[in-house]
């Protein structure tokens, strides 16, 4: 799935502040893009963009050659995952509740829904945890859990927001490999906002640093690399 972002601004009013001020950025289908940047700058707004939690004041926001702004926001987030720095899980069903719901709401068959729940729940190293709620689960693994539910219904994006943030070094590697999995296998487009640098250093993906609303680099390499960079 491809995304194209032309000549974007978004304004919060009345504050009149700018978060994105004439933003253009074209990602590829099964491209791994890491937006880099100090809180505030407008990663979060630009990936809202993307799944239609907010919409561009100006300028043109297309996920898969679709025009956000004229399709549904549920259409629009059928074809994508989205994982949060915070779990958002929901408390009173257990781990295979929460990944499966996704795709009980889509009307997907019940026995497709159990045999992607389970394979879901191996790949994130799960599988003996599927009955537990998630106030019987660690931090690391409620987030493992919501990145798998982001995965159940095959989504072609994944757009995640800050997800290895709450979770120590070992359960953030835990859950970037399984980004790294997903990508390898499902050639998945993958959108990574994040402040860990060690993560952005060790990939050397491309990197799109945010500055202030405005693009101020997009190359390859590593986060240091990047003239300027800071947290």
């Amino acid at each position: 799935m491809d995304i194209v972002i032309e000549n974007v601004a978004k304004e919060y009013r009345p504050a009149g502040f700018s978060a994105l001020k004439d933003v253009s950025l074209n990602i590829r289908p099964g491209e791994w893009v890491f937006l880099v940047g100090a809180s505030g700058m407008g990663k979060t707004t630009l990936l809202k963009l993307l799944y239609k939690e907010e919409i561009p004041d100006r300028g043109r926001v297309l996920v898969g050659g679709e025009d956000v702004a004229k399709i549904s926001g549920s259409r629009l987030r059928r074809g994508m995952g989205i994982v949060f720095q915070s779990f958002r899980l929901l408390p009173r069903k257990t781990a295979h509740e929460n990944i499966a719901y996704g795709a009980e709401v889509l009307g997907v068959a019940p026995s497709e829904v159990r045999r992607r729940t389970l394979e879901i729940l191996e790949l994130v190293g799960l599988k003996d945890k599927g009955s537990r709620l998630p106030s019987e689960l660690s931090g690391g693994e409620q987030q493992r859990i919501a990145v798998g539910r982001s995965l159940i219904n095959q989504p072609k994006l994944l757009i995640a927001d800050e997800p290895t943030g709450d979770l120590d070094p070992a359960n953030s590697e835990i859950v970037l490999k399984i980004f790294e999995n997903v990508h390898r296998e499902r050639n998945t487009t993958i959108l990574f906002a994040t402040h860990a640098v060690e993560i952005v250093d060790r990939m050397q993906k491309r990197v799109v640093r945010l500055e202030h609303g405005r693009v101020v680099r997009d190359e390859i390499g590593g986060y240091w690399a990047m003239e300027g960079t800071g947290t």
